[in-house]
């Protein structure tokens, strides 16, 4: 992951933030009010997130299912993020419809589910585990989905009265979802994908 330059005087507020364009089709995040500029994705993480789109949209409405839509979080500063996949509540894609750009805003419905495929590096690790976990239960996303090809494992984290409570799914267990009650795909079966 490599920041961009800012003068460290200068953070970003949210608006600066949806203005600014740098004339390239670089992937940011907005992290306590400096762009950090996201990493091209491995193919195997691709792969793991666009199969789960397709699986998804066997069981949900293909309009409830969204890549490369941000969800502002919370933060010391503004903050916002960039899943790999979302799935969408009736509300939250509502509060969409005409906005000039893809980002769901504090003042918004969350999503339901946002899944992260973990990319190799503890500092990866970290931000998945640790940081968008805590940042996702705080917006009240009901499930948040870790998938590590590393580890070889899907973390499920569920909001249960008012705090995620994780569930690892390894092996060929099949992932139990509120959002997605008739999903039957166990953890194997996810990570192949990343692996062709």
């Amino acid at each position: 992951m490599t920041q961009t330059t800012h003068s460290p005087s200068k953070f970003l507020m949210m608006e600066d933030y949806l203005a600014h364009d740098d004339g390239t089709d670089t992937r940011y995040e907005l992290v306590d009010g400096e762009l950090v500029e996201m990493p091209t994705e491995s193919q195997g993480n691709v792969d793991i997130a666009k199969y789960l789109l397709f699986e998804f949209a066997k069981h949900l409405p293909i309009a409830l299912i969204a890549i490369a839509t941000e969800v502002e979080v919370s933060g010391r500063r503004a903050k916002s993020r960039l899943p790999d996949l979302m799935v969408h509540s009736e509300e939250s894609r509502t509060a969409l419809s005409g906005e000039k750009r893809a980002i769901l805003l504090r003042d918004m419905p969350p999503p339901v589910l946002v899944v992260e495929v973990v990319s190799p590096g503890q500092e990866n690790r970290d931000r998945d585990y640790r940081y968008k976990r805590t940042e996702y239960a705080a917006r009240g996303i009901t499930e948040y989905w870790i998938i590590d090809p590393e580890m070889q494992q899907v973390t499920v984290c569920l909001w249960v009265n008012g705090q995620y409570e994780d569930t690892v799914y390894q092996g060929d267990t099949s992932i139990q979802s509120t959002v997605v009650p008739d999903f039957n795909l166990s953890a194997v079966q996810i990570l192949a994908f990343g692996q062709n």
